[in-house]
C-alpha cells in the first residue's frame, strides 16, 4: 500500500493526544472521521483543534484556511460510520492495555482487511496489542510525542507479528502529515526515546536525593550543555565527536557510581504519597502556584512552534 491508498484517516479519541493527530492529518489534506465516546469529548478536541489551528495561522504555519481544515475532520460517536470506510486508523486511548485490546478487537470486527491499524502509547507492547487480532501484521506502533502538534518525532514500533509493509506505509504517511518518523528494529519497554527520558530522569532524581545539587541546578545543567547539544547531534553521535576513547575511560569509573534502581524511584514514590504530583497539583519538586505553571507551558509551546517555523523554511 502507498500513500496514494490511503485517502480517509480514522482517528479514536480526541483528548489531548487525540485532537492533536486528527489535526495534523486534516492539516495535510486527509479527510479524518474523528471518534470518541462522547459528544461532549469530541467538542472539547475540535475546540482544541480550533485554538490549535488559530496559533498555526499566526505562525504562518497553514496553507488553507482554519475553515477548510476544520471541514475535514467528522467527529461521530458511531464506531461503524467512523471507520466502515478509512485506510489507515491512529488510536488514542487510555494506556491500558486491556482498553487497547478491547478497542482494537471492536475495531476489527468493522474496518477492511487492507486497513493499517495503528495505535499511539508511549510505552505498551505492540506484541500484546496484537495478539488479540486476526490480522497482526497489519498493527504497528506510532508513537507520537507530546504536545503532538508542536513535536516532529513519531516512533514506528513494530510488534512480533508487523510486517515490514505496514512499518514502511505507517512512515511514509508519517512524513507525508510533516512528522518525523524514526522506525525501530524491535519493540522494548519504553521504546527509546522514554528508555533514554527515565534513565536520565533516574540519574537526575539520584543526584538530588544525594545532596549533590538542586532540582533547580540540575534542570540548568541539562539545559545549558546537554540539552542545547542533544538537539543538534544526538548522544551517540557525541560520543564519536568527543572520542569514543574517552568515553570509554570516564564509563569504566563513573558507570558503578550511577543510579542504578529497578524497582522505582523512592524520591518521586514520596512526591506521589504526598501528593506532590507537579504542575497538576500546584507542587512537585517546584511551586506552582499562581500562573508559573501556565507560564512555562507557554513559553515552552512558543520555542516549539519557532523551531517548526524554522523546519518549515528549511524545507
Amino acid at each position: 500500500m502507498t500513500n496514494d491508498d490511503l485517502k480517509i484517516i480514522g482517528n479514536i479519541g480526541a483528548g489531548t493526544m487525540g485532537h492533536a493527530t486528527a489535526l495534523q492529518f486534516a492539516m495535510h489534506g486527509y479527510p479524518v472521521h474523528l471518534l470518541d465516546q462522547s459528544d461532549a469529548a469530541l467538542a472539547a478536541g475540535m475546540a482544541a483543534i480550533e485554538q490549535d489551528l488559530a496559533t498555526f495561522a499566526d505562525a504562518g504555519l497553514l496553507t488553507d484556511s482554519i475553515a477548510t481544515i476544520m471541514s475535514r475532520i467528522t467527529p461521530t460517536t458511531d464506531y461503524a460510520a467512523a471507520l466502515s470506510d478509512v485506510d489507515f486508523i491512529i488510536e488514542s486511548v487510555a494506556e491500558n492495555l486491556q482498553v487497547k485490546q478491547s478497542v482494537w478487537r471492536r475495531v476489527e470486527s468493522i474496518v477492511g482487511t487492507a486497513v493499517t491499524m495503528a495505535t499511539n502509547t508511549s510505552g505498551l507492547s505492540p506484541t500484546a496489542i496484537q495478539s488479540v487480532l486476526k490480522r497482526p501484521e497489519r498493527f504497528v506502533v506510532a508513537h507520537f510525542w507530546n504536545p503532538a502538534q508542536l513535536m516532529p518525532l513519531v516512533e514506528v514500533v513494530p510488534g512480533e507479528q508487523t510486517e515490514t509493509a505496514t512499518v514502511t506505509t505507517t512512515v511514509a504517511l508519517m512524513r507525508a502529515i510533516g512528522k518525523h518518523p524514526v522506525a525501530l528494529k524491535k519493540a522494548s519497554l519504553g521504546f527509546v526515546g522514554n528508555r533514554i527520558q527515565l534513565a536520565v530522569l533516574r540519574e537526575a532524581l539520584h543526584i538530588v536525593a544525594e545532596g549533590i545539587a538542586s532540582p533547580a541546578a540540575v534542570d540548568e545543567v541539562v539545559q545549558t550543555s546537554l540539552g542545547r547539544r542533544w538537539g543538534l547531534v544526538g548522544p551517540i553521535a557525541s560520543a564519536d565527536l568527543g572520542g569514543l576513547d574517552i568515553f570509554d575511560h570516564i564509563s569504566q569509573y563513573l558507570y558503578a557510581d550511577l543510579a542504578n534502581e529497578t524497582t522505582g524511584d523512592a524520591t518521586l514514590a514520596k512526591k506521589v504519597a504526598a501528593g506532590d504530583l507537579g504542575l497538576k497539583s500546584g507542587q512537585g519538586f517546584y511551586d506552582w502556584s499562581g500562573t508559573a505553571g501556565q507560564d512555562l507551558v507557554k513559553h515552552r509551546d512558543a520555542e516549539l512552534l519557532a523551531l517548526l517555523q524554522h523546519d518549515r523554511s528549511s524545507d
